[in-house]
């Protein structure tokens, strides 16, 4: 009796800290572990095929608390990106000619230099992209943030759970869709979105315990349900997988969910997707400056694997660079989340 009641008891428990999150994903029994499903598919160990894309998390304060935040994110955290790790990205940026900048958060927009790294990572001639809550940049103290991305030709990747108010506001909060339509209507205001090069993708992710939909299907209907009920139009919508980590990871484990959720997505395990996923041509950097395969692993902090370097400012010479280029990645049963049906990444589904 006494084990039954310690076992319930951790997990009613809060899984505030990262190490607590990986101990309750590793208590699934699944049908494989993720490092057996890839052995099956001949990519265990996964490798790091090159470093394409640095993606900074800048902090983790935002304006919303949504329900299903990975970073659990929110107007009640501290952590911000100090100017020296800033200066240490933006010098990784220029000298190992990366392609694209990817900049998230938290909600970006609130850093203090966000305005400076937008400015400073474009004159690097990389690719800037900038992940938007939609609502940030409705706040007075940003108001000149959407002019400021799109003269600098900062590619927009906004969130929006759906094309409906009700789904919306059940995930993020009372009156954002509201918010996030008229967010929308002003950057299409600014060129975004019309074809004309100034991008404007939407990211949705399922309200609940499934998959996404097939992304080029929904992405049809999106646009033409976006354009008949609001008049806003976007380029491309990006279908995501809900990660069980963080706020997720406690709604599924406060249902009994866990589980259920975790298998549902190993044995969806799909080859192809495995074999693109994000972490093979990024590295993520966290506001700290440690160094980590995606964003989701560094929301579990996970860092590199032995033998890379460990932080933004070890990767800075040749050999730093070398070995990010052909790393081995860190995994988890999470992983699961980015290879299951048509995969899902920062970029949308996979295959």
């Amino acid at each position: 009796m006494g084990r039954i009641l310690a076992t319930l008891e951790k997990r009613l428990a809060p899984l505030s800290s990262p190490q607590a999150q990986l101990d309750r994903l590793h208590e699934v029994e699944l049908p494989a572990s993720f490092e057996t499903s890839l052995a099956g598919a001949g990519l265990f160990p996964l490798r790091a095929t090159g470093i394409d894309i640095l993606q900074i998390n800048v902090g983790r304060r935002c304006n919303q608390t949504c329900r299903h935040c990975h970073v659990d994110a929110g107007p009640d955290r501290k952590e911000v990106m100090s100017r020296e790790v800033m200066d240490a990205c933006l010098a990784f940026l220029e000298r190992h000619r990366i392609r694209t900048f990817d900049i998230t958060g938290g909600a970006p927009e609130l850093h203090p230099d966000f305005r400076e790294i937008v400015v400073r990572g474009a004159a690097t001639g990389a690719h800037v992209m900038h992940r938007c809550n939609l609502t940030a940049i409705l706040l007075p103290n940003y108001a000149d943030i959407p002019e400021l991305l799109a003269t600098h030709r900062v590619e927009i990747i906004a969130s929006l759970p759906y094309f409906q108010s009700n789904e919306t506001d059940a995930q993020r909060g009372e009156g954002v869709f509201e918010e996030s339509i008229a967010a929308l209507r002003l950057l299409n205001g600014l060129g975004y979105g019309r074809g004309d090069g100034l991008l404007l993708n939407l990211v949705t992710n399922p309200v609940g315990t499934f998959l996404p939909g097939n992304q080029v299907a929904l992405q049809a209907r999106w646009k033409q349900e976006m354009k008949r009920r609001y008049g806003v139009v976007f380029d491309q919508l990006y279908t995501i997988t809900n990660m069980p980590i963080s706020r997720f990871l406690e709604f599924l484990d406060e249902r009994g969910k866990v589980e259920e959720y975790l298998t549902t997505l190993a044995n969806a395990f799909n080859p192809v997707a495995a074999a693109g996923v994000m972490c093979r041509n990024t590295v993520s950097v966290s506001h700290d400056g440690t160094l980590h395969d995606c964003d989701f692993n560094q929301m579990l902090a996970m860092g590199l694997t032995a033998q890379a370097p460990r932080t933004i400012f070890d990767a800075l010479t040749d050999h730093g660079m070398a070995s990010l280029s052909s790393r081995e990645i860190a995994l988890a049963p999470h992983c699961y989340g980015c290879t299951a049906g048509s995969g899902s990444s920062c970029g949308g589904a996979v295959a």
